[in-house]
């Protein structure tokens, strides 16, 4: 897919939508996900009808440091701080136009990570959000069947967060056996 997808009308269409510079993503409210989701893929001028990749991106609070000229005309530097948040990114295809990728993202905070599920749009994206959550620990609403992928039920935190420590018995499984299992019976700390 070597055309690339205009971001310009779709602006113009839903207020409330930014465009990303950096990123080179739409950045969309949660609680208009589904419906522009939705237009992007029955709209004739984009029928984006496939959604090939979905994860989450974590972002820490971070000191910002900008140079800018004051009204004297001098240049100082500026700090500022980026709170912190989380972004899930869709990557979206045209199959029958064979243009994209459009990169949309939803934009949460991290404390109570929560966007819309984008599965009733693109069925591609059900074991994807599973996994942004399994990992990320961010919950979708209206998601089919949101659980668990990759970790076991019992495992605690989200290993995929910035600020995720593993416990000192990283290395029990659900099932631990022989060498593990030993070690953490004497309580030895593993690193």
């Amino acid at each position: 897919m070597s055309h690339t997808v205009g971001h310009e009308p779709i602006l113009g269409k839903f207020p409330g939508l930014e465009w990303d510079e950096e990123a080179g993503a739409l950045v969309v409210p949660a609680a208009q996900a589904a419906k522009i989701a939705t237009w992007l893929r029955d709209n004739d001028a984009f029928l984006l009808d496939y959604c090939s990749n979905v994860t989450g991106v974590d972002y820490l609070e971070r000191e910002i440091k900008e140079k800018v000229t004051n009204e004297a005309g001098k240049t100082e530097t500026v700090i500022r701080i980026e709170p912190s948040r989380m972004d899930i990114v869709y990557h979206l295809y045209s199959m029958q136009k064979q243009t994209g990728p459009l990169v949309l993202k939803q934009r949460t905070n991290r404390e109570q990570p929560e966007v819309e599920s984008l599965t009733p749009v693109w069925r591609s994206c059900e074991l994807q959000e599973r996994e942004v959550y399994d990992l990320f620990g961010v919950n979708f609403m209206g998601h089919p069947d949101q659980r668990r992928i990759l970790m076991w039920d019992e495992f605690e935190g989200h290993p995929m967060r910035k600020d995720y420590t593993e416990p000192f018995d990283y290395e029990w499984e659900p099932t631990p056996h022989d060498e593990v299992l030993e070690r953490h019976q004497r309580g030895k700390v593993i690193v």
